[in-house]
C-alpha cells in the first residue's frame, strides 16, 4: 500500500493500482525509447505487473502501532513481503520469461539488507532465477543484451517512479516532496545527457517534467481513497478502508 499521510486522512492507494498507471506512462512512451522492438510488449507487461505481489496483501490493511499509521511499501513486515514478492515473481514469469527477468531484477535491486535471513534466501533464490533465464533467453554472454536489458528495467524504474510520484506526493506541493525524488529520478538516460528527469508540480491536476520521453501530454487516473482517522480510531483501519469508497485523481503529465 502506498500511504500519504493528511491532517484528518490517509489517501491510500494500492501497489497494483499505482503499477497500472506505470504501465499507461510506459505506454505512451516514444516507441524509440525501447531500444527493441523485439521485448516491446513483455516491457510493457513486467511495467504494468511489476506489483502484482502486492494484490493480496494490499485487499487488507493493516495498522502499524508502532508508527501508529497504515503500513506501507516501505515498512510493511520484510519477511511476510518477501514471500508475497517471490510470488508475484512467479506469477509475472509464467506470462513472459523476459518480464519475469526485469521483475527479479527490480526487486532484488531495492532489497538491501544483508543482516536480514530472509533477504539472503531471497537474494540466492533470485539470483538463481535471473541466470536460468538469462540462459533460457540467450542473454548470458552477450554483452550487448545485457546492456539492453539494464536499460529496460531503468525504462521499468522511471515509469515506477513516475507513477509513485503522484502517489507518494500531495498535489501541487513542491515543498513537502517525498525524499525519493527531492533530487530528481534516479534513472540515468543518455538521451538526456545523463541528467536527473526532474518532475514538478505545476498545479494540483498536472506535472511538468524537466525532460520527457512521452509522445505527449497524457492523463492518468489515480485510484485511492481517503481513508478517515476518525472512521479508523472508531472501527479500525481494515473496515475504514472497506468503507471508504474508491476517488478519482485526473493528472496530467507534460
Amino acid at each position: 500500500m502506498i500511504v500519504l499521510e493528511r491532517k484528518q486522512n490517509y489517501s491510500l492507494v494500492t501497489q497494483n493500482d499505482h503499477a497500472k498507471i506505470a504501465g499507461v506512462i510506459a505506454r505512451n512512451c516514444k516507441g524509440e525509447y525501447f531500444f527493441d522492438d523485439n521485448h516491446t510488449q513483455e516491457i510493457l507487461l513486467a511495467i504494468e505487473e511489476h506489483d502484482r505481489g502486492w494484490i493480496e496483501l494490499d485487499s487488507s490493511p493493516v495498522w502499524n502501532d508502532q508508527t501508529e499509521k497504515p503500513y506501507s511499501f516501505i515498512d510493511y513486515p520484510l519477511s511476510l513481503k518477501i514471500t508475497f514478492y517471490k510470488k508475484g515473481l512467479d506469477e509475472v514469469e509464467k506470462m513472459s520469461k523476459y518480464a519475469g527477468l526485469l521483475c527479479s531484477l527490480h526487486y532484488t535491486s531495492f532489497i538491501q539488507d544483508p543482516s536480514e535471513p530472509a533477504v539472503r534466501e531471497f537474494w540466492k533464490e533470485e539470483k538463481q532465477r535471473q541466470e536460468r533465464l538469462s540462459k533460457e533467453l540467450q542473454l548470458a554472454g552477450n554483452e550487448h543484451k545485457q546492456e539492453t536489458l539494464m536499460y529496460h528495467l531503468d525504462l521499468l524504474k522511471f515509469c515506477d517512479y513516475l507513477s509513485l510520484f503522484i502517489s507518494l506526493n500531495e498535489p501541487g506541493d513542491n515543498k513537502g516532496i517525498h525524499p525519493f525524488f527531492r533530487n530528481g529520478f534516479p534513472q540515468l538516460f543518455s538521451f538526456v545527457t545523463e541528467q536527473p528527469i526532474v518532475a514538478h508540480w505545476e498545479n494540483q491536476e498536472s506535472v511538468s517534467l524537466s525532460f520527457s520521453p512521452l509522445k505527449g501530454e497524457m492523463e492518468v487516473e489515480l485510484p485511492f481513497r481517503a481513508v478517515s482517522k476518525e472512521q479508523i480510531e472508531k472501527n479500525g483501519v481494515l473496515q475504514a478502508y472497506k468503507d471508504t469508497p474508491v476517488s478519482i485523481r485526473k493528472i496530467v503529465f507534460k
